[in-house]
């Protein structure tokens, strides 16, 4: 069981506690090494205390708030992998790094074995360390923020079924509360996969409308020979095979929403049709003389830049206008930060109910992946690689083996300008191209944005966004 920690006591070469420092103990039975290691991990920004009796460090440990074990492997009375054992049987939720000065792969299988989180070889520099350090801090925090995702999803204020607490949800959820009480056209916006529609039935469900119909439909997955038909309806007789007359999209949402997914694929010559119709509230079913009245609300999407297709002559002004009186842009999974784990939890709950496993969360390590990963998919690909991943796990956390290759293997693209590797030198071109896609990411997509932000035309980008592969 794990206990909380308590004040510290005085102990042998203990250093001054602060509330700011990672605070390590460094256990080795040569003294000069301890206090070279303190000396050098204070000035990293560190706090030490250090034991050169490794029982000692065994017996005060309990009552030391440490985040990170340092021990030598090999000691007098007690081994350091025998350390660790006794560490973790303790206090599991404190990482320990074993330093060797035998860096054969039986040694650091034994350290691994023993539950070390890492090991270091002797010599080795100072700042070496402080990095191995880092990320055991960075680990631990991590895993104690997976311990409270499932007490987390339960007590996090949802809207509607939106899920997330980032800054940039926030806002969204804002945003949808002040517009559902109004009857003003709406676009979302967004990457694929962000949750358009789940905005659009939020809107629905808090607005007047909510007793009414809420009808959808992806303007790009219709034939643009049939589009006319299902959103306007036909007459008896119309065309071939319509051999009855038939309602169409804005009929069956009467007194209630229309959502209209990826609008932005709407064909060019139904345009003036849609529009007439969202002016007049009138619908003239194909192949019919008489106008309909309705009573719909309209709630858009896409993930196209829409005004550059107005100036591309691809998509009318006037109907970008009618549609667009309020704008939601949808951030990616990626800009959420630990909404991704959030999110994760939920899903993992989800599934494990549906497929009546017991799978409660997730190992630290796979939650690492998961924050280290782009998602592209945004959030629909995680909620894919959740339920990859509740499926195959024997285990009750999801750990990184049951997660898709691609996560598994990910290594985020960066670009250290001030790196003296000679590995990270590159050319003024793939400069440019890690740039131009930081700041398309950075702004979701939006390449009027990226264009104004970079101080190039529009179709200087595209070209630009061609050549890498990004023109979609």
């Amino acid at each position: 069981m794990e206990r909380e920690p308590i004040r510290s006591v005085p102990t042998e070469g203990s250093a001054r506690v602060t509330a700011t420092k990672p605070r390590v103990m460094v256990v080795d039975d040569d003294r000069a090494m301890c206090e070279v290691l303190e000396l050098g991990l204070r000035k990293r920004g560190f706090d030490v205390l250090w034991h050169t009796d490794p029982l000692e460090a065994l017996r005060v440990l309990p009552n030391e708030d440490i985040e990170v074990v340092v021990a030598d492997l090999n000691m007098p009375g007690l081994r350091g992998t025998e350390l660790c054992s006794r560490v973790l049987a303790n206090r599991p939720d404190v990482p320990v790094i074993v330093i060797t000065a035998f860096g054969s792969l039986e040694t650091a299988i034994a350290a691994i074995r023993a539950g070390a989180y890492d090991f270091v070889t002797k010599p080795f520099e100072v700042d070496t360390l402080a990095l191995v350090l880092q990320r055991a801090v960075q680990h631990r925090a991590l895993r104690e923020e997976v311990k409270t995702l499932r007490r987390a999803v339960a007590s996090t204020q949802r809207f509607d079924e939106l899920i997330g607490t980032s800054a940039a949800m926030k806002k969204v959820f804002d945003l949808i509360a002040r517009v559902a009480e109004t009857d003003v056209s709406v676009l979302i916006s967004g990457e694929s996969g962000t949750g358009k529609e789940m905005v659009a039935r939020a809107i629905h469900r808090k607005s007047g409308r909510a007793q009414g119909p809420f009808v959808a439909i992806n303007c790009a997955a219709v034939p643009e020979q049939l589009l006319e038909s299902e959103l306007f309806g036909h007459t008896k007789g119309a065309f071939t095979d319509a051999r009855m007359a038939r309602k169409g999209l804005f009929q069956q949402a009467h007194g209630g929403t229309l959502f209209l997914d990826e609008i932005g694929d709407l064909p060019l010559p139904l345009q003036p049709k849609f529009l007439r119709a969202l002016q007049e509230r009138k619908v003239r079913p194909v192949g019919g003389d008489v106008e309909i009245p309705i009573d719909v609300r309209i709630v858009s999407a896409t993930n196209r830049d829409l005004e550059s297709a107005v100036e591309e002559r691809r998509f009318r002004d006037d109907l970008y206008f009618r549609i667009n009186v309020v704008q939601i842009g949808l951030p990616s999974l990626r800009s959420r930060g630990g909404d991704v784990l959030l999110l994760a939890q939920h899903f993992i709950d989800f599934y494990a109910a549906r497929q009546s496993k017991r799978v409660i969360g997730l190992a630290p390590k796979a939650a690492e992946r998961l924050l280290a990963y782009s998602f592209p998919g945004n959030v629909r690909e995680l909620q894919n690689c959740m339920e990859r991943a509740v499926a195959l796990t024997s285990y009750d956390q999801i750990g990184v083996d049951d997660l898709p290759e691609k996560v598994r293997d990910h290594r985020p693209a960066q670009l250290l300008l001030t790196s003296p590797d000679s590995a990270e030198l590159v050319s003024l071109e793939e400069i440019e191209r890690r740039y131009i896609l930081h700041v398309l990411d950075a702004l979701g997509g939006n390449k009027a944005m990226v264009a104004q932000i970079l101080g190039v035309d529009r179709r200087t980008l595209y070209r630009k966004l061609d050549r890498y592969g990004q023109s979609s």
